[in-house]
């Protein structure tokens, strides 16, 4: 009985947890895995906690080795990645892309360095009660592919920051994923301010660490 009562709370907990295992693009939705880099939680759908790790970047299985195919895409157009089974938890939904340097294969790429440039992110609407995430309970989330970027490789990385327990340093939970893309279409007017995973964040950012916040 007593091992039974522990399945049972371990699978509440891994319910509320959650992994971006798939997009869909122009009507059509990969099967898990098969454009996305394959992630560390894929079983457990536990979170980075550590916003200095390495598992930052992409929360890879394999970092550079994990052999995804990579998705056509045009630059202007919406894609959506699928949460499995539904981000559950209050927080911000951010987008972030990567360009392969010149000469690598995005597929054998691990994203490292000063690579990345955000494309969107989507915040809380502020009440009296408190604070409404757009992203909570939703399956799926979309982005637009900005038309204004080069040509080429890339990785799109969502990233969904769950504050539930982000009363202290390293209770903000990261859900994160890395698809692999080949985009054509675009203008390449845009030269982006980029940064590193890890690196971006700090864990004693005010976005990760809340005190007194009604979410």
């Amino acid at each position: 009985m007593k091992i039974h009562a522990a399945a049972l709370i371990l699978a509440s907990v891994v319910s509320a947890h959650y992994v971006f295992p798939s997009v869909t693009y122009n009507g059509k939705t990969t099967n898990d895995w098969e454009v996305v880099r394959k992630t560390t939680n894929f079983q457990s759908n536990g979170p980075v906690t550590d916003v200095t790790s390495s598992q930052m970047t992409c929360y890879q299985l394999a970092p550079g080795n994990e052999g995804a195919t990579v998705l056509d895409v045009t630059a202007g157009s919406t894609i959506g990645y699928n949460a499995k089974a539904s981000i559950s938890h209050p927080g911000p939904i951010n987008f972030y892309m990567a360009k392969a340097p010149s000469g690598t294969s995005i597929t054998n790429w691990d994203g490292s360095g000063k690579n990345w440039f955000k494309i969107y992110s989507d915040g809380p609407t502020v009440t009296s009660s408190g604070l409404t995430w757009p992203t909570n309970g939703k399956a799926t989330v979309n982005v637009q592919i900005p038309k204004c970027i080069e040509n080429g490789d890339y990785f799109l990385r969502v990233e969904h920051i769950a504050l539930h327990s982000a009363s202290s340093v390293g209770g903000a939970q990261l859900y994160i994923s890395c698809t692999q893309l080949r985009v054509t279409g675009g203008t390449g007017t845009y030269k982006p301010n980029l940064m590193s995973f890890p690196g971006a964040y700090s864990p004693n950012d005010p976005g990760l660490v809340l005190l007194g916040v009604m979410l």
